[in-house]
């Protein structure tokens, strides 16, 4: 088309009256605001986000970036922002990464604007983000995953505050969006109409020129590095270029929408610069008065329009200075519909002011109103409109509804060229009927129907929730059983817990400290209006200051209050998303604090996420204060989308210091929400009165937790005072008193009648309820490819691996892994259901992610598997559905990880592609990791040997269709419910794996849920007891061999026959399950006829009642291993030949059945021949077959002494017991031979060695050895008395008993001495010192000296009465009897005067009161007295029961035993009343009671009286295990055992809760509190059995130890064997670390040694290291990273990274000149030799500035540089190098200005070095051994010696300056230290130790002596440290908290300098300056200490980190020396 005929076509359509496409409004923009999710930043002029971490990278260019700031100044960016003088200022593009919709100086100080900003995944907003890209990019697959969303909204122009006039009323609206998905992204501009104000700012240092700078909009990569520390400028792109042609971005667009911008911003794989949309708009032009069409005309003929069959712009003609270069290729006109008013007069137009805002363009469409967002189904749009000649300034509320009948054309058209003629009035509007024309363009539905309705937006409501048309649209409403607000909605009476973090700065005093992300988290019993808040980690001054702020828990109760009539709590109002912002003012010191809750929505689990911030301050309370707050009411008012209410309150502070005080505070707040305007049915309530009834606030220091509880009703205004005042007529439900479950509503009824319901999700009684598995019982709405997970009281779908959520947000599409590419380019991708497979093109080899030409290329064995399966393949090349191709990798051998495409599941193999054991994974979970060594494994479980046993694929890797394989839990357990893949059966499963009867469902049916007890449908019979309590399978689900479980029929009876499945004897029972007799068979025999009645038998002979008498089994039907059952013939009598089963001896019997001397043999040896004829037997025989070694039930017995015997019967010479391990020599008699007794573990006695001829034994030692020891049978015997004999056999003259404790002294003959006994515990008499003449013993001393307390054998008589006498040896009056308790009065013949015996713990009798005459004796008496409670020798009869009588001698009502502890209730006559005995430690009966009938006993007390607490004759059983019950019968919640100590938890049925028990001596659990989860070492732990189902401890049991955080202690140990080993945070064992009892244990904080390597580290490998480490491990892909070869040497060719920019090095890694490439082919380099005569490198030579005084030296990677200082101005002109270090580090830097050297460490080669600073001089390395990381470094110039940290060994070193002397000053309470300076004047040194968990200031003197902490408050990251010698504070600059403080080394006088850094890393003070590096800017920056302020700024050309910085001097300063 020629020009003329393009002309013509722009003539015709701005000829045209119409609205061309109107711009957006501002409710078209995309959802913004608090409601929306979003962030604010912070007002000011030069604001910068906090980072925004992205849940996927973004791509933005060809570089990903995980996190993102949003800036004041209309920018966003992907790293920290510098200073805004850098750039705003600036033209593009910028040094640093930008997307600028709008970059200019803009300021949002005063409330001027806010700024909204969040990264969301929300399907309505990633769903129009996809359809405007498709619509740009038609060809694009894109599909986000992610949007970044930021919106500048009504924000000014920064203005200085000198001028009086400026843009102060003009403000600005636009909005940024990125959409990105893993490979892609994309940005949207969005500039609504009335948007643009101000189109540019003037500079802040423009000197009172009036000039203005037009803002920039585009984008800009920033600088690119290269040569590792060089940058240079990165692709970038303007979008605008003038006033003009930002003026007009709201009018064009290049979406076909005025105001909306699209760009491709970035691409994974290659992307050189942006690329803009290809779609045109222009918003509407109204055309000169009186051209206008008439209303009339609206329909004009196409033939008008089609005489210009090319329509098209020709971009190639564009003048290149264009504002808005055309992109798109083939822009058409689009037809629309017509109609509409037209009858106003338009006005002319011209390019320079192309348009004029419309009055309302009702657009909506993908430009919907904010709380619209779009579905799949795109919305429809209102009609276009013409714009009017007037536009007013705002909008009508209502104006959808006043435009539903206009029906305008809209066409959409290009903009002209710029220096085109304006175009001519006239021409024709292009219209077709409305009904021959599909209006969907994809993005935006043009119709007339605006309404927003269900059938579109029913998605915006909770899953909960049904959704309602009204008139003007829709609302949400939530479904019976469930509350909120129709968005968000939860089941009725269930409890709602909340979580969140806490963040902010809060000023305690003069003290900020700040709230780092905290925990938060509250709990609300909603039945009744409880509130719990807890927030976590709240610091000491802090925790304390905000206990009045109750405020901050009061939103939850205000959320969940307990509902009276006629009102409704928050939560209905506001649902899961609204903000609360509240100002606390403190009265009477008016601090402000204020306080600002967003609600985020419900999480996964429907909890309530809600993130709190507090700033301000608050008064200081003293440590320890409690704070006390009345109950108040408080008044909230209703409007739309806003709650608001104001109050004050009171609060007393009581503190050991100040006593009581009472302080007040005013509470302002307002909770902003998103409302549904469209119901006007029921309107909101316009007030309602909160009431607080109890208050409690507490801080818990130790710890660090602060909390609230609050109890809240909510009513009307009054209703509560209004409310009856009795109790009597309070409705529990508004009480809050009643008993119905935490998960259940309190429903009210008449009076004070209510109903509990359980809520929905629980099911119950409403008084004890339990969560619904809907995914068990199939009632979830999870749909196909989804897994159903349980929640309490809810569920939610999880997508299956392969699928993901779809628009809609519930329905599981698959994902298309074919879209993204991964496969090679050479192979075809084949996306499947849930998979995807690659396929090498034909002529190509390989496993399709990586293909190779096939060359005579021989096929490995993975690729012969391959394809031999693909050979099967269908004629479309797809596999046959359900073969498994293994994959290979492009070797062709197999990978590692192989899956199946079919089945989803995943497993390790080896190189010969046999699947590793463990490593395999079902769909939907992570696969293992292949690379990873296996670990050792625990054994596998009975479940994982069942399931790995199972076959599932054929040799050819098909799967087996119909296989069952069970599924086992991570333990290794069965699941409770089982089901097969391919029948659809499920069924419930017990512990072993074994079907649960009657739990079986068909496929389409629920299953049953299997965590559900069986309801019993009758009770259990006693053989199904008897069956279930037989424990068959071990804890790891193995099954138990031996244990006997009865067999039981359908009805629960014994069935008749039953076996013993491990040893195959059967037998008959009756119905009782007990043994007939006689009807034993062995295995292989025909069992007995059970059902044949009993014959009459003969009577048992006496081998048939021993075999019978043995007790083979426990009474809970476990075997007892070790019984020996004799064995009996078919009459009854003992076989000949005994075996033991499980010994395996055999021996021959006699018909008694007693064993035949010398015939036993032991296993594996030819039995005795029994019919034989034997010898007598010998005496020694006689003698071991006398020894009883087993017990009369076939038991042994431990430790009977069995004598040894030779072949022919006589005693072995030596001798050994077997059980003590003593051994001796006896003679041919068997009699020890004296002196040959050795103690175990001695060598013995050489029992063939003739005795030598002794000495007579003294008489000490025939009495020690006359003692008998051990019993005849060979047992030990316990506190037998054995007198010590010295080395003379004389006796000792202090005696000992070595069980009772006594001493006493002896004589020569070994009697005691009198009065010389001492009981144990006091000092022993002094033996050696002579006896005193005694008189004569009196008859009370005779009496007491010869009761016989010790028996002849030495043993302690416990019991024994011994009178007490006095001084004079004469009877006391009162004698009571020390056992038993009994006290009587006697005469002074010491006998008993009648009628004065009391009982023990009553008074005793007054002796010295004459006898009266006695009264006869009552039957109590009687009995009481005949009660015999002492045997005849004085000792009492312990367990005799003596009854109590009263003082008339009747019997007491109330009997207890004073042994057992059991009390009961008796009559008269002393006999029991039934049902009135109670065990010891519960309270007795009240005996004066009348009996009553009593209740049926709960299955505590039956349980607690089944535990034998007694034995038969009433003594107690020791060690019982007794339950505890309360008054009620119920289980106690905590039980302990009285034995054993332990404690534990309990539930209602008695079972231990899992992780409760705790052993003696520790405090037991509080059961009433809720768990967290358990970890897995808990999980360990209180799996594991450690007690016997009687409450007996379990020996042997491994049980894993768990820190307080239920973590594995990093070293375990066996409490049995004694081993201990080191384990991971997993638990699992580290090799190498296991060592046996009695070694000492391997260190488990230290890592496992390495083997030295075999040569030592390389410069190119030391290197590598050092710049891996500086990028912090993970070096980006553009940056330089050495490479090296196997042997250490430098690689020919470098790389930055994963980039093209390559070169060639030598050997020494020095470029070889000339070898830089940016080709795909890297330069062809060779290794190459350096000459050795010459050095290739310059010499690294200094080069000092000249005619300086003061100098800055910083350190900037490989050099050193130089910056002079004029005065204190920083001399940028005369910087320079002062030395270039090549393959350097230099981090700390010092001077020495005595010798006017440099010194510096080097962190790449690792070592400190120095150089004078003079003219050509050269380094000198001090330095190079043991050297890590070093750092930090200092000189003293006095001393001449310096100092430096290494923060990887965390050590502080000094050496003298030349090297010498080198030591270690500190290796201790180390963590990562930084700075070090040294005062010289003072001899002190001062450190950084930047420990994120306590980082500190330490001080100490130059020799390491006086270390202490300066400060370890308020810091964070104290990088830099310097000396402010004028005030003689230390100064520090924190790159943690930002902050540049000083403090004086005493730690006083702490101040603040600055207190907004960027990210300083070193620091020097000259003359009132700070000079610090900065990481942030790259550069050195001036802080002045007077005035706080910024000064001046050193940017070095080349941009990389500036790390140590120090202060050159030509004479050394004040303070240096």
């Amino acid at each position: 088309m020629e020009r003329g005929g393009l002309l013509a076509v722009c003539v015709l359509c701005w000829s045209c009256a119409v609205c061309v496409v109107t711009a957006i409004q501002r409710a078209d923009m995309f959802p913004y605001g608090t409601l929306s999710g979003d962030l604010i930043l912070a007002e000011g002029d030069d604001e910068t986000s906090r980072v925004l971490s992205l849940p996927r990278a973004l791509y933005f260019y060809d570089s990903p970036f995980s996190q993102l700031y949003v800036a004041t100044n209309g920018i966003i960016s992907a790293q920290d922002l510098p200073m805004e003088k850098q750039y705003v200022d600036d033209g593009f593009p910028t040094d640093f990464p930008v997307v600028a919709p709008f970059l200019a100086d803009i300021d949002t100080s005063g409330g001027r604007g806010q700024i909204y900003y969040r990264v969301t995944e929300t399907p309505s907003v990633l769903n129009r983000v996809a359809q405007e890209v498709h619509r740009g990019f038609p060809d694009a697959k894109f599909t986000p995953t992610h949007a970044v969303v930021a919106t500048w909204e009504n924000v000014a122009a920064y203005e200085e505050q000198t001028r009086t006039t400026g843009p102060s009323n003009q403000v600005n609206t636009f909005q940024a969006v990125i959409g990105y998905d893993e490979t892609d992204s994309y940005a949207l501009f969005l500039y609504p109409e009335g948007g643009l104000n101000f189109f540019g700012t003037r500079p802040k240092e423009s000197y009172n020129v009036e000039i203005e700078l037009p803002a920039r909009v585009g984008f800009s990569r920033g600088e690119i590095t290269y040569l590792i520390f060089s940058r240079t400028e990165g692709p970038h792109y303007s979008v605008t270029s003038n006033e003009q042609s930002v003026k007009n971005l709201y009018q064009v667009g290049n979406t076909g929408i005025p105001g909306v911008w699209l760009f491709h911003t970035g691409n994974r794989y290659s992307f050189d610069n942006i690329v803009p949309a290809s779609v045109g708009g222009l918003l509407a032009t109204p055309l000169p008065g009186g051209h206008g069409l008439s209303s009339d005309t609206t329909t004009p003929e196409y033939a008008e329009f089609e005489e210009y069959p090319d329509n098209t712009f020709d971009p190639d003609n564009q003048e290149e200075d264009d504002d808005y270069p055309l992109t798109g290729g083939n822009p058409e006109f689009q037809p629309v519909p017509a109609g509409g008013d037209h009858s106003e007069s338009p006005q002319p137009a011209s390019p320079d002011a192309p348009s004029l805002p419309s009055e309302d363009s009702g657009h909506r469409g993908a430009y919907g109103s904010e709380d619209v967002p779009l579905t799949s189904e795109p919305a429809e749009p209102a009609e276009r409109q013409y714009a009017p000649p007037n536009p007013p300034q705002t909008v009508p509320e209502g104006r959808a509804q006043q435009r539903q009948e206009q029906q305008p054309q809209v066409v959409d058209v290009y903009p002209p060229h710029r220096n085109e003629p304006p175009l001519s009035p006239g021409g024709h509007v292009v219209s077709v009927d409305e009904d021959d024309v599909d209006f969907d363009t994809g993005v935006i539905q043009y119709t007339t129907e605006n309404k927003e309705t269900c059938a579109r937006f029913q998605q915006q409501c909770s899953q909960n929730a049904f959704c309602s048309d009204y008139a003007t649209g829709f609302c949400c409403h939530c479904q019976p059983g469930f509350y909120g607000n129709g968005r968000h909605c939860l089941p009725e009476g269930a409890p709602q817990r909340v979580s969140g973090k806490v963040s902010g700065t809060v000023t305690v005093g003069s003290t900020p400290v700040p709230l780092n992300n905290i925990d938060l988290h509250a709990y609300v019993v909603v039945g009744d209006g409880r509130a719990y808040t807890a927030i976590s980690e709240v610091p000491d001054p802090v925790g304390w200051a905000l206990m009045p702020v109750a405020p901050i828990g009061e939103l939850f109760g205000w959320l969940f209050a307990l509902e009276l009539p006629n009102s409704q709590a928050g939560f209905k109002v506001t649902g899961a998303e609204f903000t609360r912002r509240a100002e606390v003012i403190f009265y009477p010191g008016n601090q402000r604090l204020s306080i600002i809750q967003t609600g985020r929505g419900l999480d996964d689990h429907n909890h309530l996420t809600v993130d709190t911030v507090i700033n301000g301050n608050v008064p200081f309370l003293p440590p320890g204060a409690e704070v006390t707050m009345d109950p108040f009411k408080e008044t909230y008012q209703y409007y739309p989308s806003v709650v608001t209410s104001t109050s004050v309150r009171e609060f007393s502070v009581v503190s050991a210091d100040r006593g009581s005080e009472s302080f007040s505070f005013q509470l302002k707040q307002n909770i902003t929400y998103r409302g549904c305007r469209h119901d006007n049915r029921a309107a909101a309530p316009e007030t309602l009165q909160i009431t607080m009834e109890r208050v409690f606030v507490m801080y818990v220091k130790e710890e660090r937790i602060l909390r609230y509880a609050i109890t809240n009703k909510i009513s009307p205004v009054g209703g509560e005072s209004n409310r009856p005042t009795g109790p009597e007529l309070v409705n529990p439900c508004y009480a809050g008193n009643h008993d119905c479950d935490t998960t259940a509503q309190c429903i009210p009824l008449e009076g004070q009648a209510f109903q509990c319901q359980c809520a929905t999700g629980y099911r119950g009684d409403g008084r004890n309820c339990y969560d619904i598995d809907e995914c068990a019982e199939g009632l979830s709405s999870c749909g196909a490819h989804a897994q159903c997970m349980n929640l309490p009281g809810s569920h939610r779908c999880q997508c299956h691996s392969g699928f993901e959520f779809g628009y809609d947000g519930r329905t599981c599409v698959d994902m298309d892994e074919c879209s993204s590419s991964p496969c090679h380019i050479n192979a075809r991708c084949i996306n499947g259901l849930g998979s995807f497979q690659c396929q090498c093109h034909p002529g190509f080899y390989g496993d399709g992610f990586f293909c190779s030409e096939q060359q005579g290329h021989t096929k490995s064995q993975c690729e012969q598997h391959r394809d031999s399966l693909q050979s099967g393949v269908e004629q479309d090349g797809r596999p046959s559905p359900g073969a498994f191709i293994p994959q290979c990798d492009s070797d062709g051998r197999y990978r590692p990880l192989q899956c199946h495409g079919s089945t989803g599941h995943c497993w390790c193999v080896d190189s010969r592609g046999q699947e590793r054991a463990g490593t395999r994974t079902p769909p939907g979970t992570p696969p293992k990791d292949c690379d990873r060594p296996d670990e050792p494994e625990r054994p596998k479980t009975h479940c994982e040997h069942h399931r790995d046993s199972v076959q599932t694929t054929s040799p050819e890797g098909y799967p087996i269709v119909g296989a069952y394989v069970p599924q086992c839990d991570a333990n290794g357990q069965y699941t409770s419910q089982q089901c097969h893949g391919s029948s659809g059966h499920c069924w419930c499963v017990d512990g072993r794996g074994q079907e649960r009867p009657g739990t079986r469902t068909p496929p389409g049916t629920p299953p049953k849920d299997c965590d559900r007890p069986d309801e019993p449908q009758r009770p259990k019979t006693y053989c199904e007891h008897h069956r279930d309590s037989v424990q068959t399978t071990s804890p790891e689900g193995y099954p138990l061999l031996g244990a006997f479980a009865p067999e039981c029929d359908a009805n629960g009876e014994y069935v008749p026959l039953q076996c013993h499945s491990s040893t195959g004897y059967c037998w008959c029972v009756d119905s009782r399950g007990q043994e007939r007799a006689g009807t034993r068979t062995q295995p292989g025999t025909t069992a007995a006829d059970c059902d044949k009645p009993d014959e009459p038998e003969r009577p048992k002979t006496h081998c048939e009642h021993h075999r019978d008498s043995v007790q083979t089994t426990s009474p809970e039907g476990y075997p007892i291993v070790g019984a020996y059952v004799p064995q009996c013939d078919a009459n009854g009598q003992y076989k000949p030949l005994q075996c033991h089963i499980s010994s395996r001896d055999c021996w021959c019997v006699d018909s008694r059945g007693q064993e035949r001397a010398g015939t036993r043999t032991p296993p594996g040896v030819q039995t005795t021949d029994c019919d034989k004829p034997e010898r007598p037997k010998t005496q020694c025989e006689h003698h071991r077959d006398s020894v009883q070694t087993t017990g009369p039930e076939g038991y042994p017995v431990v430790g009977a002494y069995v004598p040894q015997c030779d072949a022919n019967g006589q005693y072995t010479p030596l001798q050994c017991h077997g059980s003590s391990g003593h051994c001796w020599c006896v003679d041919r008699r068997g009699q020890e031979r004296a002196g040959t007794r050795t103690s175990p573990g001695a060598p013995p006695t050489d029992c063939d060695r003739p005795d030598e001829p002794e000495r007579h034994k003294t008489h000490c030692e025939v009495h020690r050895d006359s003692v008998q020891t051990t019993s005849p049978e060979g047992y030990p015997i316990p506190g037998v008395f054995v007198p010590q004999c010295d080395a003379n056999g004389q006796y000792i003259s202090q005696q000992c008993h070595g069980s009772s404790g006594h001493c006493w002294c002896v004589d020569s003959r070994g009697q005691e001495r009198p009065g010389t006994r001492t009981p144990p515990g006091t000092p022993p008499k002094d033996c050696d010192r002579p006896d005193e003449p005694q008189r004569p013993k009196t008859h009370c001393e005779h009496h007491r000296d010869s009761v016989q307390t010790t028996s002849p054998e030495g043993y302690p008589l416990l019991g024994a009465f011994a009178p007490e006498c006095d001084a004079n040896g004469e009877y006391v009056p009162l004698q009571c009897h020390s056992s038993t308790g009994y006290c009587w009065c006697v005469d002074s013949r010491g006998q008993e005067r009648a009628g004065t015996r009391t009982q023990p713990g009553t008074t005793a009798a007054d002796c010295d009161k004459p006898d009266e005459p006695e009264r006869p004796k009552t039957h109590c008496e009687h009995h009481r007295d005949s009660v015999q409670t002492t045997s005849p020798e004085g000792y009492p009869i312990v367990g005799a029961h003596v009854p109590q009588c009263s003082a008339d001698g009747q019997y007491k009502p109330l009997q207890c035993h004073g042994s057992s502890g059991h009390c009961w209730c008796v009559d008269s006559r002393g006999q029991e009343r039934p049902g009135t005995r109670t065990p010891p430690g519960t309270p007795p009966k009240d005996c004066d009671r009348p009996d009553e009938p009593e209740r049926p006993k709960t299955h505590c007390e039956h349980h607690r009286e089944r535990a034998q607490a007694t034995s038969s004759e009433g003594y107690p059983v020791i060690g019982a295990y007794v339950p505890q019950c309360d008054a009620n019968g119920q289980y106690l919640p905590l039980q302990c055992h009285s034995s054993s100590g332990h404690c534990w938890c309990v539930d209602g049925r008695g079972q231990e809760r899992p992780g409760t028990r705790t052993p003696p001596g520790t405090a037991p659990k509080d059961c009433d509190r809720p768990e967290r989860p358990k970890t897995h070492c808990e999980q360990r732990r209180d799996s594991g059995q450690t007690t016997s189902p009687e409450g007996y401890p379990i020996v042997g049991s491994f049980v894993p130890q768990c820190d307080a955080e239920g973590q594995y202690l990093p070293r375990q140990c066996h409490g049995s064997s004694g081993h201990c080993w080191c384990v991971d945070s997993l638990g699992q064992e580290r090799a190498g670390t296991r060592t046996p009892p009695g070694t000492p244990s391997v260190d488990c904080d230290r890592p496992v040694p390495v083997a030295p390597t075999q040569r030592p580290e390389s410069v190119c490998e030391r290197w590598r290291t050092t710049l891996i480490e500086h990028y912090g491990g993970k070096p980006d892909p553009t940056q330089y990273v050495p490479q090296c070869e196997p042997d250490g040497q430098f690689s020919p060719v470098q790389c930055y990274g994963e980039t093209t920019y390559c070169w060639c090095v030598d050997q020494d890694g020095r470029e070889v000149p000339g070898t830089r490439s940016h080709d795909v082919v890297k330069p062809a380099c060779l290794p190459s030799v350096a000459p050795p005569t010459m050095r290739p490198l310059p010499r690294p030579d200094v080069t000092p500035p000249t005619n300086t005084e003061v100098t800055l030296l910083y350190a900037q990677g490989q050099k050193i540089g130089a910056l002079p200082l004029n005065g204190t101005r920083l001399d940028a002109a005369r910087s320079k190098t002062l030395l270039t270090l090549h393959g350097s580090i230099v981090v700390g830097i010092a001077y020495d200005c005595k010798e006017n050297r440099v010194y510096w460490t080097d962190l790449s080669a690792r070592t400190i070095n120095r150089a004078l600073m003079v003219p050509g001089a050269e380094p000198e390395i001090l330095i190079n051994t043991n050297l890590v990381s070093p750092e930090g470094l200092a000189v003293d110039v006095t001393r001449r010696l310096m100092f430096w940290v290494d923060s990887n060994p965390d050590v502080i070193e000094t050496a003298n300056l030349d090297s010498s002397g080198r030591r270690t000053l500190f290796d201790t309470d180390l963590v990562n230290p930084r700075a070090i300076i040294v005062v010289s004047s003072t001899g002190t040194l001062f450190w950084t130790d930047w420990n994120r968990e306590a980082p500190k200031i330490e001080s100490s003197s130059v020799d390491g002596q006086n270390r202490r902490v300066v400060v370890s408050d308020g810091i964070g990251l104290p990088n830099a440290l310097t000396y402010d010698s004028s005030s003689g504070q230390i100064c520090w600059a924190d790159a943690g908290t930002k902050r540049l403080e000083c403090v004086s080394p005493d730690g006083s006088g702490r101040r603040v300098i600055h207190p907004s850094l960027n990210y300083p890393f070193s620091m020097v003070y000259y003359r009132n300056h700070f000079y610090y590096t900065d990481w942030r800017r790259d550069g050195v920056i001036a802080v002045s200490k007077d005035s706080s302020q910024f000064t001046d700024e050193y940017l070095p050309d080349q941009r990389s980190h500036l790390y140590g910085i120090a202060i050159a001097t030509s004479q050394c300063l004040p303070g240096e020396i």
